[in-house]
Protein backbone atom coordinates (compact mmCIF):
# COMPACT_ATOMS: atom_id res chain seq x y z
CA UNK A 1 0.00 0.00 0.00
CA UNK A 2 3.01 2.25 0.41
CA UNK A 3 6.68 2.19 -0.45
CA UNK A 4 9.24 3.00 2.22
CA UNK A 5 11.81 5.36 0.74
CA UNK A 6 15.06 6.15 2.51
CA UNK A 7 16.26 9.74 2.52
CA UNK A 8 19.83 11.00 2.36
CA UNK A 9 19.84 11.42 6.11
CA UNK A 10 18.79 7.84 6.76
CA UNK A 11 15.21 8.66 7.73
CA UNK A 12 12.43 6.87 5.89
CA UNK A 13 9.02 7.98 4.67
CA UNK A 14 6.02 5.81 3.82
CA UNK A 15 5.21 7.25 0.40
CA UNK A 16 2.05 6.04 -1.38
CA UNK A 17 2.92 3.41 -3.95
CA UNK A 18 2.71 4.83 -7.44
CA UNK A 19 2.66 8.49 -6.37
CA UNK A 20 5.46 10.18 -8.29
CA UNK A 21 8.24 12.09 -6.54
CA UNK A 22 9.47 15.57 -7.40
CA UNK A 23 13.16 16.17 -8.03
CA UNK A 24 14.31 18.31 -5.07
CA UNK A 25 15.94 20.70 -7.53
CA UNK A 26 12.51 21.45 -9.02
CA UNK A 27 10.82 22.40 -5.76
CA UNK A 28 9.57 25.97 -5.45
CA UNK A 29 8.58 28.20 -2.57
CA UNK A 30 4.87 27.90 -1.92
CA UNK A 31 3.13 30.91 -3.52
CA UNK A 32 0.01 30.80 -1.35
CA UNK A 33 -1.04 31.74 2.17
CA UNK A 34 1.29 30.41 4.87
CA UNK A 35 -0.23 32.24 7.83
CA UNK A 36 -0.94 28.98 9.74
CA UNK A 37 1.95 27.73 11.84
CA UNK A 38 3.70 24.46 11.07
CA UNK A 39 1.66 22.63 13.70
CA UNK A 40 -1.58 24.19 12.43
CA UNK A 41 -0.74 23.23 8.84
CA UNK A 42 -0.42 19.56 9.78
CA UNK A 43 -3.47 19.60 12.05
CA UNK A 44 -5.49 21.20 9.25
CA UNK A 45 -4.87 18.11 7.09
CA UNK A 46 -6.66 16.00 9.70
CA UNK A 47 -9.44 18.56 10.15
CA UNK A 48 -10.09 18.98 6.44
CA UNK A 49 -10.00 15.25 5.62
CA UNK A 50 -12.35 14.43 8.51
CA UNK A 51 -14.76 17.10 7.30
CA UNK A 52 -14.45 15.49 3.87
CA UNK A 53 -15.92 12.30 5.37
CA UNK A 54 -12.68 10.65 6.42
CA UNK A 55 -13.47 8.30 9.28
CA UNK A 56 -12.67 10.00 12.57
CA UNK A 57 -9.29 8.91 13.86
CA UNK A 58 -8.30 7.20 10.60
CA UNK A 59 -6.02 9.94 9.23
CA UNK A 60 -2.33 9.02 9.42
CA UNK A 61 0.25 11.58 8.32
CA UNK A 62 3.66 10.32 7.28
CA UNK A 63 6.87 12.29 6.87
CA UNK A 64 10.59 11.55 7.10
CA UNK A 65 10.67 13.25 10.52
CA UNK A 66 10.15 11.82 13.95
CA UNK A 67 6.63 12.55 15.19
CA UNK A 68 5.50 13.45 18.69
CA UNK A 69 4.36 10.41 20.65
CA UNK A 70 1.28 12.19 21.99
CA UNK A 71 0.58 13.89 18.63
CA UNK A 72 1.46 11.24 16.05
CA UNK A 73 0.36 13.38 13.09
CA UNK A 74 2.69 16.26 14.00
CA UNK A 75 6.42 15.99 13.15
CA UNK A 76 9.00 17.36 15.55
CA UNK A 77 9.33 21.10 15.14
CA UNK A 78 13.12 21.18 14.92
CA UNK A 79 13.55 18.08 12.79
CA UNK A 80 14.83 19.05 9.33
CA UNK A 81 14.89 15.92 7.12
CA UNK A 82 16.25 15.94 3.59
CA UNK A 83 12.93 14.56 2.31
CA UNK A 84 10.24 17.22 2.85
CA UNK A 85 7.39 15.16 1.36
CA UNK A 86 4.13 14.74 3.26
CA UNK A 87 1.67 11.87 2.76
CA UNK A 88 -1.74 11.43 4.40
CA UNK A 89 -3.53 8.09 4.55
CA UNK A 90 -7.20 7.84 5.51
CA UNK A 91 -10.36 5.80 5.34
CA UNK A 92 -13.68 7.29 4.30
CA UNK A 93 -17.03 6.83 5.98
CA UNK A 94 -19.18 4.28 4.22
CA UNK A 95 -16.23 2.55 2.55
CA UNK A 96 -15.04 -0.96 3.34
CA UNK A 97 -12.41 -1.17 6.09
CA UNK A 98 -9.74 -2.32 3.63
CA UNK A 99 -10.30 0.65 1.31
CA UNK A 100 -7.59 3.11 2.29
CA UNK A 101 -6.88 6.31 0.38
CA UNK A 102 -3.81 8.49 0.16
CA UNK A 103 -2.92 12.02 -0.84
CA UNK A 104 0.64 13.30 -1.00
CA UNK A 105 2.67 16.36 -1.86
CA UNK A 106 6.37 17.12 -2.21
CA UNK A 107 6.22 19.98 -4.73
CA UNK A 108 7.27 22.66 -2.26
CA UNK A 109 10.43 23.39 -0.32
CA UNK A 110 9.33 22.62 3.25
CA UNK A 111 7.13 20.16 5.11
CA UNK A 112 4.94 23.04 6.26
CA UNK A 113 4.29 24.14 2.67
CA UNK A 114 3.49 20.61 1.51
CA UNK A 115 1.18 20.03 4.48
CA UNK A 116 -0.63 23.29 3.79
CA UNK A 117 -1.09 22.34 0.13
CA UNK A 118 -2.69 19.00 1.05
CA UNK A 119 -5.08 20.65 3.52
CA UNK A 120 -6.18 23.26 0.98
CA UNK A 121 -6.63 20.59 -1.68
CA UNK A 122 -8.90 18.59 0.65
CA UNK A 123 -10.89 21.74 1.48
CA UNK A 124 -11.49 22.46 -2.19
CA UNK A 125 -12.66 18.90 -2.85
CA UNK A 126 -15.06 19.15 0.07
CA UNK A 127 -16.45 22.49 -1.08
CA UNK A 128 -16.81 21.22 -4.65
CA UNK A 129 -18.88 18.28 -3.41
CA UNK A 130 -21.03 20.64 -1.36
CA UNK A 131 -21.74 22.59 -4.54
CA UNK A 132 -22.85 19.42 -6.29
CA UNK A 133 -20.10 19.60 -8.90
CA UNK A 134 -19.40 16.33 -10.69
CA UNK A 135 -16.26 15.33 -12.55
CA UNK A 136 -15.49 12.65 -15.11
CA UNK A 137 -13.97 10.47 -12.40
CA UNK A 138 -14.48 10.24 -8.67
CA UNK A 139 -11.73 12.33 -7.07
CA UNK A 140 -11.52 10.03 -4.06
CA UNK A 141 -11.01 7.04 -6.33
CA UNK A 142 -7.92 8.71 -7.78
CA UNK A 143 -6.45 8.71 -4.27
CA UNK A 144 -7.35 5.12 -3.50
CA UNK A 145 -4.47 2.79 -2.70
CA UNK A 146 -4.25 -0.67 -4.29
CA UNK A 147 -4.52 -3.82 -2.15
CA UNK A 148 -1.18 -4.79 -0.67
CA UNK A 149 -0.74 -7.73 -3.06
CA UNK A 150 -1.32 -5.69 -6.22
CA UNK A 151 1.19 -3.70 -8.25
CA UNK A 152 -1.44 -1.31 -9.64
CA UNK A 153 -1.02 2.28 -8.59
CA UNK A 154 -3.39 4.93 -7.35
CA UNK A 155 -4.22 7.62 -9.89
CA UNK A 156 -2.03 6.09 -12.63
CA UNK A 157 -0.34 8.68 -14.84
CA UNK A 158 -1.77 9.05 -18.32
CA UNK A 159 0.38 8.18 -21.29
CA UNK A 160 2.08 11.09 -22.97
CA UNK A 161 -0.27 10.95 -25.95
CA UNK A 162 -3.34 11.03 -23.66
CA UNK A 163 -1.92 13.64 -21.28
CA UNK A 164 -2.11 16.68 -23.55
CA UNK A 165 -4.28 17.88 -26.42
CA UNK A 166 -1.37 20.15 -27.38
CA UNK A 167 2.37 19.86 -27.01
CA UNK A 168 3.90 20.63 -23.57
CA UNK A 169 5.98 23.49 -25.01
CA UNK A 170 2.79 25.00 -26.47
CA UNK A 171 1.12 24.90 -23.05
CA UNK A 172 4.10 26.75 -21.58
CA UNK A 173 4.35 28.97 -24.67
CA UNK A 174 8.06 28.39 -25.15
CA UNK A 175 10.19 26.81 -27.84
CA UNK A 176 10.38 22.99 -27.89
CA UNK A 177 14.16 23.12 -27.28
CA UNK A 178 13.99 25.57 -24.37
CA UNK A 179 16.57 25.00 -21.63
CA UNK A 180 15.59 23.48 -18.28
CA UNK A 181 16.10 26.86 -16.62
CA UNK A 182 13.63 28.49 -19.02
CA UNK A 183 11.11 25.66 -18.61
CA UNK A 184 11.30 25.89 -14.81
CA UNK A 185 11.10 29.69 -14.71
CA UNK A 186 8.16 29.94 -17.12
CA UNK A 187 6.26 27.14 -15.38
CA UNK A 188 6.81 28.84 -12.01
CA UNK A 189 5.47 32.15 -13.32
CA UNK A 190 2.45 30.59 -15.01
CA UNK A 191 1.70 28.43 -11.97
CA UNK A 192 1.69 31.41 -9.63
CA UNK A 193 -1.01 33.09 -11.73
CA UNK A 194 -3.45 30.17 -11.42
CA UNK A 195 -2.30 28.60 -8.15
CA UNK A 196 -5.19 27.47 -5.87
CA UNK A 197 -4.18 30.20 -3.41
CA UNK A 198 -3.94 32.97 -6.01
CA UNK A 199 -6.52 35.68 -6.66
CA UNK A 200 -7.69 33.87 -9.79
CA UNK A 201 -7.27 30.15 -9.02
CA UNK A 202 -7.62 27.48 -11.70
CA UNK A 203 -6.61 24.05 -10.41
CA UNK A 204 -7.00 22.38 -13.81
CA UNK A 205 -4.62 24.86 -15.46
CA UNK A 206 -2.21 24.60 -12.52
CA UNK A 207 -1.99 20.81 -12.85
CA UNK A 208 -1.68 21.10 -16.64
CA UNK A 209 1.26 23.48 -16.32
CA UNK A 210 3.02 21.25 -13.81
CA UNK A 211 2.62 18.19 -16.04
CA UNK A 212 3.84 20.09 -19.10
CA UNK A 213 6.92 21.18 -17.13
CA UNK A 214 7.61 17.63 -15.99
CA UNK A 215 7.20 16.31 -19.55
CA UNK A 216 9.69 18.82 -20.95
CA UNK A 217 12.23 18.21 -18.20
CA UNK A 218 11.88 14.44 -18.61
CA UNK A 219 12.62 14.70 -22.33
CA UNK A 220 16.18 15.90 -21.66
Amino acid sequence: MSSVQETDGGRKIDWPRGHSRIDPADRDSYPGDLSPTRKESFQSIVDELEQWEATEGSVRIKTASQHYVDRPNIPHQHDKPDDVGVAAYFRREGEAADHEFAVSCDCWETQRENARAIALWARRQRLAERCGVQTAADTVETARLPPADEEAIAAPPASSEDEFDEEPHEILEISPDASDDVVTAVARRKSANVHPDSDDPDEEKFVRIQKAKEAMLDDD
